[in-house]
């Protein structure tokens, strides 16, 4: 009887130890914090995929038919402005130009004697003017000759560098065949697109500071130097919405070539911008999600676009209004359509706890 007893005994403790430990489980689950989206006046730092170009990119083609009898410059080569590239087989052109220079000195020695003629009156004024004009005419078709023998010889327009040359020496080269490209590497343009909105802040704050821009390169490093937003295409695409913008790049190691891909970091202003901890999230299938409670204290879950991406903060575009309240603290504890116990914290209180962890 007695050992009964110490047994019923022991049950009951051990009832009341497991009641008594679910009860401190369920008020630990239901331990959460909760906050409100802040509104202020921010910026961020958005990244855009851009197309690099140099800032002259011409292709050079031949002004004269022939075969292409020197090439001076490789693949690759650096070269100056003014210096020869490629020279056409010009003795066609050169006996032209002997011919035109010939037609020239005829056409002075007929005009010399008609004017000794047209002194003492043996011919017309008319003809003495018929002589001049016949002059000019030999003149023009000297300098023609000249322009098209000097068409011959290929020179640089600037300061770049050779593309690919796709002729090789004997070539019968055609008129306006090209002949290889040019590159003005100097300084580099980076072509991104906008979207309305964010053109709309970015015009709105026409400031010099948020006109300085990165530039990410194919590899994850970023350009030593910083570029800046030149100009804004007239109009935007009407299928996507955006807008072209054009920064410029210095390039003073020729790493940044013509074509190359990159990624533009512009800083993007924004006023009156709706943010919250990003520890208030959660994911789910590429999709974020925060916890928000109703009046009854029931956490329900609801997606959101983010419009932008600070240190700890998201920036919502869509999905939330300044007064909702979320859930904080315990984003991966509670449930959907769970009815839950919360202390509320200031949203401002909630963002310096974060920058306290961070720091």
């Amino acid at each position: 009887m007695k050992r009964k007893l110490m047994l019923t005994g022991l049950c009951t403790i051990l009832l009341y130890y497991s009641c008594t430990q679910k009860k401190e489980e369920k008020e630990e689950e239901t331990n959460y914090t909760a906050t409100s989206p802040l509104t202020l006046d921010t910026s961020f730092t958005k990244e855009y995929v851009s197309q690099i170009r140099s800032v002259r990119n011409i292709e050079l083609r031949a002004q004269e038919k022939g075969f292409l009898q020197n090439i001076y410059v490789d693949e690759g080569q650096t070269v100056k402005a003014g210096q020869l590239l490629f020279k056409i087989m010009p003795k066609m052109y050169e006996a032209e130009v002997m011919k035109a220079e010939a037609e020239v000195k005829a056409s002075e020695i007929e005009l010399q004697n008609t004017q000794l003629l047209a002194d003492k009156n043996v011919v017309a004024k008319n003809e003495l003017a018929m002589a001049k004009a016949k002059l000019e005419q030999a003149k023009a078709s000297r300098a023609l000759a000249k322009l098209h023998l000097s068409f011959t010889e290929i020179r640089a327009p600037f300061d770049g560098t050779i593309d690919r040359l796709p002729k090789k020496l004997g070539s019968l080269i055609d008129e306006g065949e090209l002949l290889t490209t040019l590159s003005d590497n100097s300084q580099m343009f980076a072509y991104f697109n906008v979207s309305e909105p964010e053109y709309l802040n970015f015009q709105q704050a026409k400031s010099s500071h948020n006109k300085s821009v990165s530039l990410v390169l194919a590899n994850g490093e970023k350009l030593s130097g910083k570029g800046a937003v030149e100009t804004i295409e007239g109009e935007f695409d009407s299928e996507t919405g955006n807008i072209a913008f054009r920064a410029k790049f210095p390039n003073p190691n020729q790493l940044l070539r013509n074509g190359e891909t990159g990624k533009v970091q512009m800083v993007i202003p924004l006023k009156n911008a709706l943010i919250i901890p990003q520890k208030a999230t959660y994911e789910l299938q590429d999709k974020i999600y925060v916890f928000v409670i109703d009046k009854n204290g029931v956490a329900k879950s609801r997606e959101i676009k983010i419009g932008g991406e600070l240190p700890d903060i998201y920036v919502v575009s869509t999905g939330l209004n300044q007064g909702d309240k979320i859930v904080f603290d315990g984003v991966q504890k509670v449930k959907d359509d769970e009815k839950i116990k919360f202390s509320f914290i200031a949203p401002k209180d909630a963002l310096s706890q974060l920058q306290l962890k961070a720091e």
